[in-house]
């Protein structure tokens, strides 16, 4: 049998469809929003996902014994039968080039997504919340010198 003689059902089933003669697949919410939050995670240039409030509540469960990190903090995402859109918020680290950043998660969360699942990625819309300065963190060192005196 040659590829022009399958039926539309079978070669769907062939290529990985997602409904096929032989069933369903559906795919929930969370999944996507996981891999969508590891696939931006590993986007160099990326500090962190969610916004202000998102990042606090992240930032406390952390620090509870025994907590998972939260893969899907600052992801949202609209899963359809064969097709999804993710909305993204980050914060980026300084001195990245955010147009850059964004096509490299953009790149990245599409790529994840469509091999993982099947599902077509319509659109990846990312909110660059804030930018991340080293100096943030080291604001409580006594070893630096004051400015003014």
């Amino acid at each position: 049998m040659t590829m022009t003689d399958k039926s539309p059902e079978k070669q769907e089933s062939t290529t990985g469809a997602l409904a096929t003669s032989d069933g369903r697949t559906t795919i929930a919410d969370t999944v996507v929003s996981k891999i969508a939050g590891i696939a931006a995670r590993e986007v160099s240039g990326v500090y962190t996902l969610g916004g202000g409030a998102a990042r606090t509540v992240g930032t406390l469960r952390e620090r509870i014994p025994g907590a998972s990190t939260n893969h899907a903090q600052g992801i949202s995402v609209e899963v359809g039968e064969r097709q999804a859109a993710v909305d993204i918020q980050l914060v980026a680290e300084y001195g990245v080039s955010i147009a850059d950043l964004s096509a490299g998660v953009r790149r990245n969360v599409i790529a994840s997504i469509e091999r993982m699942t099947g599902l077509d990625v319509t659109e990846v819309n990312i909110d660059v919340q804030d930018v991340h300065i080293e100096s943030d963190d080291n604001e409580d060192d006594s070893d630096s010198e004051p400015r003014v005196q």
